[in-house]
């Protein structure tokens, strides 16, 4: 290391809530199994320009989705913020920053072989072997992501692949995430990515494994069709959606208290979308297209369960 990494001279500095973030992730992230998934389709050394090491591009993408940069943005950060460089272990006095092309043709990588569901999918079987067991309850829920609506662009159109749906007296333009989610552990299992105007309980045949003894929802999951879908899908489910009332139908106090205890269970769907829309950034579609849009979902997805769990996850197996 240089002197350009040089600290310890400040009387006054503490860890900032970045520092402390970054080094909790340093802990959760499970580097090597990442990299054992991303390896394979990995540009490797030639004739040619050699690769920046694969690490430090996956540490560089998890900024970018962590603090929502562009990735323009996210080369700048690495030089304004040392945070970023101790996270990315670059050296400014031995190495440039890899710039925003680097990165760009890294995210397209990730897109085109779909790693994000790959480590959606790995950090599961890594849950699974550190001693996770998934309880009989699973809560689905969607969240609108929006997409930009102006035709002010070079292709004088909206994106083709998202949609308009009405939510109350609103109108939004873009995309849904849906998840399941644990209803013990609040663990996210399964996930999908539609078009905004695909209705919730659609994409439920997606969002269970079919061991569920009890199947949580909102009032948009309910329904005989709903009903003899999860039939097939869970037989053993029983039906813990939130009663609806209609125009000359209006629930009781009964009804809104049993409503109520669903909701406390409910809840817990609710604050993945908390991390990913508010603290990461990730309430507006960035790319053009779902595919681009639902692999940096699925990473996502991935991370939040990482610190959902809060410890490190490992590569070995308990025995049973």
């Amino acid at each position: 290391m240089t002197l350009a990494t040089g600290t310890g001279f400040e009387l006054h500095a503490r860890p900032t809530r970045k520092a402390e973030f970054l080094a909790k992730m340093e802990v959760l992230m499970p580097w090597a199994e990442f990299c054992v998934l991303i390896e394979p389709h990995y540009p490797k050394v030639g004739n040619g320009r050699p690769p920046v090491g694969l690490e430090r591009m996956l540490r560089m993408y998890c900024i970018a989705n962590w603090f929502n940069l562009a990735d323009e943005a996210c080369e700048d950060a690495l030089y304004d913020v040392p945070a970023f460089r101790d996270f990315c272990r670059i050296d400014l006095g031995r190495e440039r920053v890899p710039d925003a092309t680097t990165l760009l043709k890294f995210r397209h990588l990730l897109e085109e072989h779909k790693l994000g569901t790959a480590m959606f999918a790995k950090v599961g079987e890594l849950l699974l072997a550190n001693g996770m067991k998934l309880s009989g309850g699973t809560i689905v829920d969607a969240t609108l992501i929006a997409a930009p609506p102006s035709t002010k662009n070079e292709e004088k159109s909206r994106d083709p692949e998202m949609h308009q749906t009405k939510k109350g007296n609103e109108w939004h333009f873009g995309m849904k995430l849906h998840i399941g989610t644990d209803s013990k552990t609040g663990l996210i299992h399964s996930a999908s990515v539609t078009a905004a105007n695909v209705h919730d309980s659609h994409e439920v045949p997606n969002l269970l494994h079919g061991e569920e003894t009890r199947f949580y929802g909102d009032s948009a999951y309910r329904g005989k069709a709903q009903r003899e879908r999860l039939k097939e899908i869970a037989p053993q489910a029983k039906d813990f959606t939130n009663k609806r009332a209609y125009r000359n139908c209006p629930l009781t106090d009964a009804d809104r208290e049993t409503n109520r205890r669903k909701s406390s269970v409910r809840s817990k769907v609710e604050h993945p979308f908390l991390t990913i829309k508010r603290l990461w950034g990730f309430a507006k579609a960035r790319y053009r297209g779902l595919a681009k849009n639902a692999n940096r979902a699925f990473a996502m997805l991935a991370m939040v369960n990482l610190v959902k769990w809060g410890q490190p996850l490992t590569g070995e197996v308990r025995p049973a």
